[in-house]
């Protein structure tokens, strides 16, 4: 059963507007919650909604509300994670690009909750089309008296300001980001203590995700009970999914979280099946960073059991036999795709990504990329794919933050379920070489990593 609480008003005409987005009902979770209910009211609500945070870690919402640190005397801040720099996620950029009022409107509910009188929305630099179309949505929200000073006579107080970044994907790890809007370089931050506590100039932060802040519009909207029942289990509401790949319908969907992924990918009201006819090989369901899945572990789980669209579902049986929903990169790849090539890309991408703080990131990513191309380009061994397995595994968990997991894990996917086609590239280099390129040789020559 399909439903829609953030994107349902999305193909009205002109909803971008404060006057049509009020028209069709908004700013009434806000009027609401600064009129009727109490900071841990709100947060008592997200708590029983089970919502859980739809950036890619999945920790409830609610709970990380509630452990945002409250001395006297001090301020408080809410940070907007809008960095969406995971390759293959694109559902925040659609969101407000479409509904910008629903981002402010779940601000002003999430700031007002947290005591939080300032809010920053860190939007990733090439999104620089949305910034203009968010600080118009806040000025006409400001404007129209649900920002500023004592918003709609209750007393509180808020501003929001756009910050954007400089393009770099490490600035999506939340101490990272709080660290480039402080104005210093984008390095994560050793924890504890944690952004709860020490946050955005030494004072307790919230970072949450654009869709995590746009979802406390419908859950005040409709109480936290309610919002519970849709779902399955402890994946409660619904999940906004960027498809990609060879699918006959790429783009962002809303879903229930206990769809199928079979129904996701097959039916015509998501992705439509696959592009030409061609026969599935493989999908990244969560955007780049999560473990790449085979056909025969796509629709169906290691015990047979129907894979969903959920965190527990797509996790099931762990990394030998499962992934994660993530930030909901959900791309796909037919049989034509080189899986070599594809965890090639990944990696270059991460390589390039590495802030280079930590020892195995900065190494461990060098020397999987050098191995990597060796493998597409016709010269690698046997023993490189041995090799590349040992790096990801001396990479994952060694490093300040998650991105190193980030980079290994793919590593680790394609050769766990794929390593008979990472033998074939050394068996067969030339025929690698020519099915990888073809002609596309004359127009892309994959740079040679140094040392290689």
């Amino acid at each position: 059963m399909s439903r829609k609480l953030l994107l349902d008003k999305a193909h009205i005409a002109g909803i971008e507007t404060f006057e049509v987005y009020r028209k069709e009902g908004g700013y009434r979770a806000a009027e609401k919650a600064l009129k009727s209910m109490t900071p841990d009211e709100i947060t008592e609500e997200v708590k029983k909604s089970g919502l859980r945070g739809r950036g890619g870690a999945g920790f409830p919402t609610g709970m990380k509300w509630s452990f945002l640190a409250k001395p006297e005397g001090v301020p408080r801040y809410l940070v907007c994670n809008a960095d969406e720099s995971e390759p293959g996620t694109f559902k925040d950029r659609f969101l407000m690009e479409k509904i910008p009022h629903l981002l402010v409107e779940g601000l002003i509910v999430s700031s007002f909750a947290l005591g939080a009188n300032t809010a920053y929305i860190y939007i990733r630099g090439e999104y620089a089309w949305i910034v203009h179309i968010l600080e118009k949505a806040i000025a006409e929200a400001k404007n129209n008296g649900f920002l500023g000073k004592n918003i709609l006579g209750t007393g509180f107080d808020l501003e929001i300001y756009v910050q954007r970044g400089a393009g770099a994907y490490i600035c999506g790890e939340e101490t990272a980001l709080l660290e480039s809007l402080e104005g210093k370089r984008g390095n994560p931050r050793i924890k504890p203590p944690f952004p709860a506590v020490k946050g955005l100039y030494d004072c307790p932060t919230v970072v949450n995700n654009v869709e995590s802040i746009a979802a406390s519009v419908p859950i005040i909207n409709m109480t936290g009970d309610e919002y519970a029942k849709i779902g399955l289990g402890r994946s409660t509401g619904t999940k906004l999914i960027s498809a990609s790949g060879n699918i006959n319908k790429p783009g962002v969907y809303e879903i229930v979280l206990g769809l199928s992924v079979e129904e996701f990918l097959m039916s015509d009201e998501y992705c439509g099946g696959m592009k030409n006819g061609k026969k599935l090989k493989a999908c990244v369901p969560g955007g780049s960073s999560v473990p790449i899945l085979p056909h025969d572990l796509l629709f169906k789980t290691a015990n047979g059991e129907t894979r969903l669209m959920t965190y527990e579902s797509l996790s099931d049986g762990g990394f030998a036999t499962g992934s994660m929903l993530g930030s909901g990169g959900f791309i796909v790849y037919d049989e034509d795709q080189c899986i070599v090539e594809n965890t090639y890309n990944f990696t270059r991408f991460y390589r390039h990504e590495s802030c280079g703080q930590c020892s195995p990131c900065r190494e461990g990513t060098g020397w999987m990329e050098k191995l990597l191309w060796r493998l597409e380009n016709g010269q690698g061994k046997i023993e490189d794919i041995d090799l590349l397995w040992d790096i990801q595994r001396k990479i994952e968990g060694n490093t300040i933050c998650p991105l190193g997991d980030a980079a290994s894990w793919p590593v680790a996917a394609a050769i766990r379920h794929f390593r008979e086609e990472f033998e074939w590239h050394v068996t067969h280099p030339k025929e690698a070489m020519e099915r990888n390129y073809g002609l596309r040789k004359n127009i892309y020559v994959a740079p040679t990593p140094a040392g290689a």
